[in-house]
């Protein structure tokens, strides 16, 4: 138990100091600190994550940065396929879950340490084009069109679906789906992809604990670390430079990546 709790908060650190994407490496965590297979870390993993991505959302919502519409539709679709995730990830060999995992993680390593200190809408601000999800001016609202309920919600299922699979909540993807598709800055980007986490997460981690699939005595004190690994890095957060944090958080995911490459082909 007190491993799981040590291995949670450092979960909830990594989400308060790098963002919405940095619970990526909750899998990876209880794989080699509780030694679990890709299929039982992720529920997991999703619960905790979600917890501390629902904490983050709420924070959110109080200074109303969080576009909840938005959140909702996106949320909408991922919850729909996220149990095709979670079954196909009973159904899959480790083996090759695990190296799919950390391919992923290759990726959001890659990514997060190329747009390091880069901020707001950049993806979408180099091209003329604008956006599919745009703000009306005066109320400051989506101007609700269905090329962006389209956009959003093919968005939403592909994070529910990595969800499911992989158990990370979605935070990589959403965080870039939002700097490309909608003309939202990065303080209201970040809360609301918290909230599509969390709300995706209740249907992954009911449909497991449903099915039987869930540890609970590894996954409550897990997620209760995460919450207070959330709420203690926020203040730590404060006080470090956000470029040298992304740009560690990524060497640390490409080298837990490789380990889990090399662990898989032992």
């Amino acid at each position: 138990m007190i491993t799981s709790f040590g291995l949670g908060l450092i979960v909830g650190v990594i989400l308060a100091l790098t963002g919405a994407g940095g619970g990526i490496l909750a899998v990876p965590l209880l794989i080699f600190g509780a030694h679990l297979g890709v299929a039982e870390a992720g529920p997991i993993g999703l619960l905790a994550v979600g917890m501390a991505a629902a904490l983050g959302a709420t924070l959110g919502l109080k200074v109303g940065t969080v576009r909840y519409r938005a959140a909702l539709l996106v949320a909408g679709a991922g919850m729909v396929i996220s149990p095709v995730g979670l079954w196909l990830a009973r159904h899959a060999d480790n083996r090759w879950l695990s190296i799919l995992f950390a391919l992923v993680m290759l990726y959001v390593a890659l990514r997060t340490f190329r747009h390091a200190g880069k901020s707001g809408t950049i993806s979408h601000r180099r091209n003329s084009a604008a956006p599919p999800c745009i703000r009306d001016a005066a109320s400051g609202r989506f101007i609700w069109t269905s090329r962006c309920a389209r956009a959003l919600a093919l968005s939403g299922g592909v994070a529910g679906l990595l969800s499911g699979l992989l158990g990370v909540g979605g935070g990589f993807v959403m965080v870039p789906v939002l700097q490309r598709y909608t003309d939202l800055e990065m303080d209201s980007i970040v809360p609301t992809s918290l909230a599509v986490i969390a709300l995706v997460s209740v249907t992954g981690v009911a449909s497991s604990a449903l099915a039987g699939h869930l540890n609970w005595s590894v996954a409550l004190p897990f997620s209760l670390g995460s919450v207070a690994g959330m709420l203690g890095g926020r203040q730590v957060a404060r006080l470090l430079g956000g470029v040298h944090l992304q740009k560690g958080f990524a060497l640390v995911s490409g080298m837990v990546a490789i380990g889990m490459i090399a662990k898989a082909a032992i």
